[in-house]
């Protein structure tokens, strides 16, 4: 009995779980349009079988990249592929596809014209195509990635030219097919890595009415990263004409306007364009309002980030100040807060329209069509702004609240439509002037910036305002009614988070909201680089310069790797955080330099306090890692109460850890004279900031060309009593709980520092350089830079110093100063060179190579250094 019973048992658990299966699959594939099959259905079969006339080079390759094509029969198939060469193995069996088979629906003529602007999804190395074929695989993202082998980056060059010679499709452009290649070797997320919620219409050119098929196409980005191509059995003749309006806008340069100041704007700026770009089928011209500090960090993300079509201009906010200094503003925004009244002044002249948006909107559609609300603006009609969704403006959130004049609940700023060119001949600079003298005479000042303004002349001239939709400025303020907005939260566009709270905003719907923000936070920067196609690309001489140089690159070359990461332009957003420190004029100042990875976090809190002087750091991390580092120092007591930390993102792309750009970055962002240039998993001695100062004063260092070595010791021990002193340190020295640094796995690292004579010298002394010397030194700032060629793990200080002993620096050993290296795992990097003889061999080379420029830049001076590593 009881065994019957356990039998039973696990029947019914079987059955449930069989039903709850069946269900999610009914639920699942119900959603779609069309069916899955299996792979092996078609690549099992011979072209005949098939019903195939044109050959299949993916037969027998491994499944990398994603394939669309329309098949003359009139289905839409998707394919994994990647190249035949030899020693791929083959396409596993088992392996499943979707395949789009979609009903006879609507006979639709073909010879439409196609969307001016396209993205390409298409395998370079797909088989040759139809016109139309070839017009419809370029369709709307190219979503690149090679963490699941997309697309194999050492061979891209020969096969795009093989790819452009085997279609004569002028939509497929080579330089595409490269960028499409470059973007697909480099390492990132999964293969489709999707945002929000997303739906993007788009019709394509159809074939021939006796084909019977429709192909219109929608692309879904699904909250799970799935991109679902499901074709429509829905074609309507209407499609000609929404196809022709699209058009007007489709391909068009649109212009966006944000005014942003400081740290934390410049940060919150990066998540609005990141999901701007994220929708966007259009080139894009940002102009930026900025002081200085997003001025610096803005110029060097975009030019680090080289999106295509986009350009960027800035225009400096202290030019404008005078303009609107005058009015007292109460908003935590401050002066920054006016500036876009300003805005038909600041801009180009010959600028008609612009969107202007705040620094805390996230876009959920494409910008274009917020750009097409232009054309429903009547003659009179110059600014277009969504109603304020609180009741700010009618003066009854509390007792004696009085608000400045508004036209009934008034206009949110945080999303505006201006025709500059109307507003310019209207006279809005003396309109808004005149408007705010007389309204401050009663007001005494703003308390919503310049909303405040705005409403104000609007209320006087209702004729010159175009009301948005609602849903093109969702307001998350404290006292919002914007859940009248909208009935689905889906049918949102623009998302305002104009609330101080930011986040922590009550809505019975923020969770939803608060996802799709983290969303853009956290998602990838490197996926937003794709081109647009059949749009006019704006020049980028520097992307033009990478393209070549990757063209350049023998990707039959053993350490063709190291050298494509050598090449690879990463992203950098500088001063990540709030840094306030101001360098004295004085001429012996000293900023800590290191750089780190989120496996060193902790180290540094320890680091800050034992170092007080300023310090700039080099953090490379993923876009997600840089918020969670955001939240970490935010949170810790010792790092929030430092001003004078430089934080500088450097978002991870390539296989390698690029150690020397890291340093770089580090070192060219610093305000001091001179630097000293560490390790991260090192503790200075306590007071070893004013020891510097001092001793760069005392050996006039300003006058002689010298770096200061800071004798480097270990310990094996987690916990450790720091030393207070060279006396308690060579105590501990002599009982064994420290050591020379890499005494035992590298001695000759160090070695030439002489730690026999350090430990009973009084006054610095001077060392001679020796092959693999590799010190922690204090040069002037301008010294030599890293050589970024070494990447990962092996000669990037070593390098270095050489070059310093080319360009004649005296080595000068501190007799009062040391540092400690704490314990920690192993880098990956390290391990890679201890296990593979092919990493060390491309080190070699690189070193070869290394010494070969060192003796074209410093002539006969330099072949001592060539002398002494063949003795080796």
């Amino acid at each position: 009995m009881l065994c019957s019973w356990r039998v039973k048992l696990k029947l019914l658990l079987a059955t449930v779980t069989l039903a709850v299966l069946l269900s999610w699959l009914y639920l699942f594939v119900g959603s779609l349009e069309c069916e899955w099959i299996f792979l092996p259905q078609f690549l099992g079969r011979s072209p005949a079988q098939s019903g195939l006339e044109r050959p299949r080079p993916w037969e027998g390759c491994s499944m990398a990249g994603v394939y669309w094509s329309l098949e003359p029969q009139g289905f839409s198939r998707g394919l994994l592929e990647q190249s035949c060469d030899a020693g791929h193995v083959g396409c596993p069996r088992t392996s499943l596809i979707r395949l789009g088979l979609c009903p006879h629906s609507h006979a639709v003529s073909s010879g439409l014209p196609l969307p001016s602007c396209h993205a390409h999804v298409s395998h370079p190395m797909s088989p040759p195509m139809s016109p139309q074929t070839a017009a419809f695989s370029c369709c709307r993202h190219a979503w690149a990635s090679s963490r699941v082998g997309m697309w194999s980056g050492r061979h891209w060059p020969r096969r795009c030219a093989e790819w452009r010679r085997k279609t004569s499709s002028s939509a497929c452009s080579l330089a595409r097919c490269r960028w499409r290649a470059a973007m697909a070797s480099r390492s990132g997320g999964p293969l489709l890595r999707m945002g929000p919620p997303l739906e993007v219409r788009g019709t394509t050119a159809r074939p021939a009415p006796s084909s019977g098929w429709c192909t219109s196409v929608r692309w879904v980005a699904q909250p799970t990263g799935l991109l679902r191509g499901s074709w429509g059995s829905d074609c309507p003749l209407q499609e000609e004409a929404s196809l022709k309006k699209a058009m007007f806008v489709s391909g068009q340069l649109l212009h966006i306007a944000i005014v942003c100041a400081g740290h934390n704007a410049s940060r919150d700026v990066v998540t609005l364009v990141k999901s701007i770009l994220f929708h966007r089928k259009n080139p894009l011209h940002f102009h930026f309002i900025t002081d200085s500090v997003a001025h610096q960090i803005l110029q060097t993300l975009f030019q680090s980030w080289m999106v295509p079509s986009i350009h960027v201009s800035f225009y400096n906010a202290d030019d404008l100040k005078p303009e609107v200094s005058w009015i007292p503003n109460k908003h935590y925004s401050g002066i920054y807060g006016l500036m876009k009244l300003t805005l038909t002044k600041a801009l180009p002249s010959n600028l008609s329209k612009v969107i202007v948006l705040d620094t805390d909107i996230t876009f959920a559609t494409d910008i274009a069509e917020l750009w097409a609300v232009f054309g429903k603006f009547s003659e009179k009609q110059v600014i277009g702004l969504v109603e304020n969704q609180s009741d700010w403006y009618l003066g009854n959130l509390w007792k004696n609240h009085k608000p400045w004049p508004a036209l009934g609940r008034g206009f949110n700023t945080g999303v505006i439509l201006l025709l500059l060119d109307r507003l310019r001949r209207l006279g809005w600079e003396q309109m808004w002037r005149l408007t705010a003298e007389r309204e401050l005479m009663s007001m005494l000042s703003t308390s919503l910036a310049d909303q405040d303004i705005f409403n104000a002349v609007i209320k006087q001239n209702p004729a010159l305002v175009y009301r948005l939709p609602c849903f093109w400025n969702v307001q998350l303020s404290d006292h919002t009614r914007s859940e009248l907005c909208y009935t689905e939260v889906s049918d949102l566009k623009v998302i305002h988070w104009n609330s101080p709270k930011k986040l922590r905003v009550k809505n019975k719907h923020v969770e939803f909201f608060r996802n799709l923000y983290l969303t853009f936070l956290e998602y990838d920067g490197n996926l937003l680089r794709r081109e647009l196609f059949g749009c006019a690309s704006l020049p980028s001489p520097p992307s033009d310069q990478l393209q070549q140089a990757l063209e350049e690159l023998d990707e039959d070359d053993p350490c063709y790797d190291f050298r494509r990461q050598h090449l690879t332009q990463h992203r950098v957003h500088l001063f990540f955080l709030q840094y306030e420190f101001l360098a004295l004029p004085n001429p012996t100042d000293v900023t800590l330099v290191a750089q780190l990875s989120m496996d060193r976090l902790q180290m540094l809190e320890a680091i800050c306090k034992h170092w007080a002087g300023p310090i700039s750091l080099a953090l490379y991390m993923s876009d997600a890692e840089a918020q969670q580092f955001l939240r970490y120092a935010q949170a810790s007591e010792v790092l929030s109460a430092r001003r004078n930390v430089a934080y500088h993102i450097v978002y991870k792309e390539g296989q390698f850890y690029p150690i020397n750009l890291l340093r770089n970055v580090a070192l060219t962002n610093t305000q001091t004279p001179y630097v000293f240039l560490t390790d991260i998993d090192f503790l200075p001695m306590y007071g070893l900031y004013d020891y510097l100062r001092n001793s760069i004063q005392q050996l006039e260092l300003p006058h002689r060309k010298a770096a200061l070595i800071v004798p480097a010791f270990e310990t094996l021990h987690y916990r450790l009593t720091f030393p207070k002193s060279k006396a308690e340190l060579l105590s501990m020295l002599d009982m064994g709980s420290l050591y020379t640094f890499r005494y035992h796995v590298w001695p000759k690292g160090h070695a030439p520092t002489d730690y026999a004579k350090w430990r009973t010298a009084t006054v610095p002394y001077r060392v001679a350089w020796q092959p693999d010397f590799e010190p922690y030194v204090v040069v002037r700032r301008d010294c030599p830079k890293y050589d970024q060629r070494f990447v990962g793990f092996g000669w990037n200080k070593v390098s270095h110093i050489m070059e310093l002993d080319a360009q004649e620096y005296e080595l000068l050993v501190l007799p009062n100063a040391f540092m400690i290296h704490m314990p920690h795992a192993p880098s990956f990097d390290i391990s890679k060179f201890r296990l593979n003889a092919g990493y060390r061999g491309c080190l070699q080379t690189l070193r070869e190579e290394f010494h070969q420029d060192l003796s074209r830049r410093y002539g006969a001076a330099a072949l001592k250094y060539l002398t002494a590593e063949r003795n080796l």
